[in-house]
């Protein structure tokens, strides 16, 4: 396997994983679900901390993943604005 497809498979997998570790502590943060849990208030201290860590990994591998796919987004980008104008 060529280096630059396994190093977009580990980017995708990276975002993956942050996307699930902060959409879950999200929603067990939501104000009206977070009392059913009984957590205690370091266990929510540690649950906001997954939550905030998860989200900046995600946004750095999200800006990773756009640079690597840049020239893609902007023929793209050529593309529908073309058809928009000539139609």
């Amino acid at each position: 396997m060529n280096k630059q497809l396994l190093q977009k498979y580990w980017i995708d997998v990276g975002l993956a994983v942050s996307f699930s570790f902060s959409f879950i502590t999200g929603i067990i943060k939501w104000p009206t679900l977070i009392g059913k849990f009984g957590f205690s208030k370091t266990m929510l201290l540690i649950l906001m901390r997954i939550h905030d860590i998860s989200g900046l990994i995600m946004g750095i591998l999200v800006i990773i993943h756009l640079i690597q796919h840049w020239k893609w987004v902007i023929a793209m980008s050529k593309g529908i604005f073309k058809k928009k104008v000539t139609e």
